[in-house]
């Protein structure tokens, strides 16, 4: 049983063909993504399981190039398509193979809190919410509507990044300005991530062999977007990104928490609100702050190992926002059982986790570090035998949980038959 996994970003879109046996158990038989989409030239990266990957840049066509028009999610879903059905790089014989398709989709709002079979109203719930999210909900309809063109009768799922937020209550998610904001504009906090949240905490539970529905968990998704989540017995209650994925956490070109009169200081001087939307969003961060054009982790250690100052202040700052989330959701779990560490970072910097640790000796947890510094992306405990709270790493899977989440709808709307897996 074959399942296609699709990411749709403004000018890109990812995907991952999963094969499900009749046990349950999956395999990954190719992934890659269609790149640049919307310029001049655009590419697709593809792997088949067991070979090597490749780029390959796309050829547009004269009259198309003479006209600006480039490729966009229509042109890359068929791209993608040809490449999946080809005799000797393929994985599927037929579009027929492809039995269901389940969507990585932003924003749903108030109104979509779990996975759904997308049909005419959850389009039009996600155009209501293009306000929320004005750059990732055109590109995922855009990604719905190829997908529906190219495989005509799979059934389509839309799993939410916002979804498993959604059990916040009102005291976390709203915000104290007017609240007819809210009645009117939707203006809360939703938060985002969702998927991996929900992915590393039930995949923690079973690394614990403890139930889902009785652990109290911090997760903190950590890597160019970073987010943290308070999870109460498989509920979240809070988490760190709000109405849009730029509040929070210090992340590599996102500023996280700021004084909001900032905005308005900024904007007297003469900035207009794109150029600072633009600046918050792309220019600040790691990369505004560590002087070294580079949001990236890893090259900002590597600079403040070499004695680059503001690369060192910019890991600290890194570092003491995730201390302080950390304390206020452990207040607001009365306690938790483990902090869990996943995403780019949060699964390959040993660096980064230990200094996080090591400022939480007043929550009785202590890093163990010879594990720490040897579990890089794969799962582990990381704090010692005697800490109160465990320290975990996790790996994340998103792309696995949309396919899981996806099928298990199906199965259970009768869209699909048990027998088939």
């Amino acid at each position: 049983m074959r399942m296609l996994v699709v990411n749709t970003g403004s000018s890109s879109l990812k995907f991952t063909v999963f094969d499900f046996s009749w046990m349950g158990r999956q395999t990954v038989l190719a992934t890659g993504q269609v790149e640049c989409l919307g310029l001049p030239t655009s590419y697709l990266i593809y792997q088949k399981s067991g070979h090597t990957k490749n780029k390959t840049e796309l050829d547009l066509g004269e009259k198309r190039k003479n006209r600006g028009d480039y490729f966009n999610h229509t042109d890359a879903m068929k791209v993608i398509c040809d490449k999946l059905l080809d005799s000797e790089e393929g994985v599927i014989k037929d579009i027929k193979d492809i039995i269901a398709i389940g969507h990585r989709a932003i924003h749903g709002g108030e109104k979509i809190t779990k996975p759904v079979i997308i049909d005419e109203n959850v389009k039009n719930i996600i155009r209501e919410c293009i306000s929320l999210a004005p750059i990732h909900n055109p590109a995922n309809l855009a990604g719905i509507e190829a997908c529906e063109k190219f495989f005509p009768g799979v059934p389509n799922v839309a799993v939410f990044d916002t979804a498993f937020h959604q059990t916040m209550p009102p005291e976390s998610y709203l915000y104290a300005i007017p609240y007819e904001l809210y009645k009117k504009y939707g203006i809360r906090k939703y938060g985002f991530h969702g998927t991996s949240h929900h992915y590393v905490a039930k995949t923690t539970a079973n690394f614990l062999r403890m139930p889902f529905e009785e652990l109290k968990l911090i997760t903190c998704h950590l890597g160019n977007g970073c987010s943290m989540a308070a999870i109460n017995k498989g509920k979240v209650i809070d988490t760190s990104m709000g109405l849009t994925p730029l509040e929070g956490l210090v992340m590599g070109t996102r500023c996280g928490d700021i004084d909001p009169a900032i905005v308005l200081a900024l904007i007297d001087k003469g900035m207009s609100p794109q150029e600072v939307d633009n600046m918050l969003n792309k220019q600040s961060g790691l990369l505004g702050v560590a002087g070294i054009n580079s949001g990236d982790m890893r090259e900002i250690i590597e600079a403040g190992d070499n004695g680059n100052l503001q690369a060192a202040l910019a890991l600290k700052l890194f570092v003491n926002r995730i201390v302080k989330y950390i304390g206020a959701y452990y207040a607001e779990l009365n306690g938790a059982d483990a902090i869990v560490f996943t995403g780019g970072i949060g699964e390959n910097c040993s660096v980064v986790r230990a200094k996080i640790v090591e400022q939480l000796s007043s929550l009785s947890v202590y890093i163990e570090s010879n594990i720490n510094s040897n579990s890089i992306g794969i799962p582990a405990i990381i704090s010692t035998k005697e800490s109160k709270m465990k320290a975990i790493v996790m790996p994340t899977n998103e792309e696995l949980m949309i396919a899981t989440q996806s099928i298990d709808l199906l199965l259970s709307e009768g869209r699909l038959k048990l027998v088939a897996i």
